[in-house]
């Protein structure tokens, strides 16, 4: 008689490795497909989509009911955040990833090939079923290479980003985003279009957020924060990357460098912008740049 082994319960403190049970998803698929036994195959693959259709089945009707429920709706952003759990409903396509999620990791793909080129990409943002890129590298002195690179960007986000009509390539900017404060330089003439005054710079407190208001003489007005973290300055909008809730609220820890949303607790590079909770999202970051003593930011390419 073949005994059967219970496991222990996870206590509820337990938190589960998500890379680990990833893995040994991805190491009994790959188990499955090297069976020589054709009939073994059959069995194996029709045990597998028999629990996906099962899994699915069942999370359709939580789900469904949890948003009927404004209680459960709430429950539900916050299961969400779990990564267990968002895996589990990007596996069975209840979830999709935002397209900007989508869109860097389509570039993750083709950045290899543009870098061997001397070339790279910045995604900026997405608008309109159009990708706004910024290109860099051999591409500044070629313009053949640049129509390259373009269509090969192009290319690779039409093909995994739904949505995605076709790229617009912005121009670099002039100079880093981040400044230290110890190295300001000092410019004259009138800013570019786009750039916002706005506090002297002694006004951002080291190793805190700032909100500023950004009211640029064309275009919408723009809410963002200014993070002082040991001296170096970072704009970003100010939402959240997870469900655009504000970040002027936000934690900001000096000893590692992060930033942490006060709402449902994700967790972010505070000078890179880039989240430490999921990989792939991404806080929105803003042009700054000092001149005369003054803060200026950038709110439309």
């Amino acid at each position: 008689m073949t005994s059967v082994t219970e496991r222990p319960a996870a206590s509820a403190s337990e938190q589960p490795d998500v890379e680990k049970l990833a893995q040994a998803l991805d190491d009994a698929v790959a188990g499955l497909a090297e069976v020589t036994d054709p009939s073994g195959q059959r069995v194996g693959q029709a045990l597998r989509t028999s629990m996906d259709d099962v899994h699915r089945a069942a999370l359709v009707h939580i789900v469904r009911h949890l948003r009927e429920d404004p209680r459960g709706k709430e429950l539900l952003f916050e299961l969400v955040d779990e990564p267990i759990v968002r895996m589990v409903l990007l596996m069975h396509g209840l979830i999709r990833p935002d397209p900007m999620t989508l869109a860097r990791t389509a570039l993750e793909q083709v950045r290899p090939q543009l870098q061997s080129h001397g070339g790279d990409v910045e995604l900026v943002r997405i608008e309109d079923g159009l990708a706004y890129v910024r290109l860099s590298g051999a591409c500044n002195g070629c313009s053949m290479s640049a129509v390259t690179m373009r269509n090969g960007v192009e290319q690779a986000l039409k093909a995994q980003v739904p949505g995605i009509v076709g790229v617009e390539v912005l121009p670099n900017e002039p100079g880093p985003t981040l400044i230290p404060l110890g190295e300001i330089g000092i410019r004259s003439g009138s800013p570019e279009r786009g750039w916002v005054k706005t506090l002297p710079i002694g006004e951002f407190t080291l190793d805190a957020i700032t909100r500023v208001d950004l009211a640029p003489e064309s275009g919408p007005a723009v809410d963002a924060i200014v993070i002082n973290l040991a001296g170096q300055l970072s704009a970003y909008v100010n939402e959240c990357a997870h469900l655009s809730m504000s970040l002027d609220d936000a934690e900001l820890d000096t000893s590692d460098g992060s930033l942490t949303c006060a709402h449902h607790g994700y967790c972010f590079d505070a000078l890179s912008g880039e989240c430490r909770t999921f990989p792939g999202a991404q806080l929105e970051q803003l042009p700054l740049r000092v001149e005369d003593g003054d803060v200026w930011i950038r709110v439309s390419a």
